[in-house]
């Protein structure tokens, strides 16, 4: 089964969405058909701005790193990476050290 992308909204979309249900009072399924949208996450927007939430919505809850903002490399510089740890036989140095450090440090990779 193909998995279908997730649904990117902006913040102005939400908080007009929100204000659909709590200022004009239309009923959560009612608002979310009108805006082709899930009443399920119009439900969540909803309880998130009661709790004065709706602002954060979509920040990570994991504290960003340096790695975290670094571009993902794509599949053509993966293959040339692992041609060359295949070419010069780096995987097997590689995974020796890991192993020797993980036995000093008492654990077992099995």
């Amino acid at each position: 089964m193909e998995r279908v992308p997730r649904q990117q909204y902006t913040t102005e979309f939400r908080e007009q969405a929100v204000q659909l249900v709590l200022e004009q009072k239309l009923p959560i399924p009612e608002a979310a058909r009108r805006l082709t949208m899930s009443g399920n996450t119009l439900k969540n927007w909803v309880g998130r701005a009661r709790r004065g939430q709706l602002a954060t919505l979509g920040e990570s809850r994991r504290p960003e790193t340096e790695l975290s903002r670094e571009p993902v490399p794509d599949e053509t510089t993966i293959c040339k990476f692992r041609h060359l740890l295949e070419t010069h036989q780096l995987g097997q140095q590689l995974f020796a050290r890991i192993g020797e450090y993980l036995t000093k440090q008492g654990l077992q990779v099995s």
